[in-house]
């Protein structure tokens, strides 16, 4: 996957997205992913990958301060349809290269973004590099199964999946490895799927407390 192609394959997913991704069981798993979440009032909240807006439609984001970023032009005019009487800021923007300040968000969410960019590592590392110390990821994605590989089968369809614009092959668990100097995990669970999709929550270490 590269970032031409997700432009190109997101134009197309763009006319169909909601119908598959916003409805049935992949809305019921968005819902759980927010059930438990309390966003305070003039949070900076930064929704990576935002895609046609699903997730927006289901927080109350009226006391918000939203960013939203999507590499495709196509999902992003999607979502600002939806919401073109908010306040909530709409940006053409790369994943995995922020033209964001160091620190500034109070949560970052990221749901089905890791799997779809070319370089998961480098958008997490993007997504913590933004984020406040202490503050916190939302992650709503499918991930490989925890300490084995794909099964043969997944191994062989995986070529293809990425022609469609995502990958079922990701690893979080090497991401953690890369990153854990950086993040705690404080939920990691099973949403669909078997736990194919899970709902992770990660949080910034603040090195002061750490010198503490």
């Amino acid at each position: 996957m590269n970032n031409r192609w997700n432009k190109l394959i997101y134009k197309i997913w763009s006319r169909l997205y909601d119908n598959f991704f916003n409805t049935g069981r992949f809305l019921h798993a968005r819902k759980e992913v927010f059930s438990n979440t309390n966003f305070l009032k003039n949070q900076k909240i930064l929704f990576v990958g935002v895609g046609t807006g699903a997730d927006l439609e289901l927080i109350n984001h009226k006391h918000l301060d939203i960013t939203s970023i999507d590499y495709s032009d196509d999902m992003l005019n999607k979502a600002k349809e939806k919401f073109k009487d908010s306040s909530i800021k709409f940006l053409k923007m790369d994943a995995q290269d922020m033209s964001l300040s160091d620190s500034y968000f109070d949560v970052v969410i990221g749901s089905l973004v890791l799997s779809v960019v070319p370089d998961a590592d480098k958008c997490l590392k993007e997504m913590l590099r933004v984020l406040k110390p202490s503050g916190e990821i939302i992650i709503f994605d499918k991930f490989a199964p925890k300490n084995k590989g794909l099964s043969p089968f997944k191994k062989a369809i995986r070529p293809l999946i990425k022609l469609l614009g995502t990958d079922i092959g990701v690893n979080f668990e090497k991401l953690y490895e890369k990153n854990k100097d950086h993040l705690i995990v404080k939920v990691d669970i099973p949403i669909m799927f078997d736990g194919m999709y899970r709902k992770i929550i990660i949080k910034k270490v603040n090195t002061d407390d750490i010198l503490l």
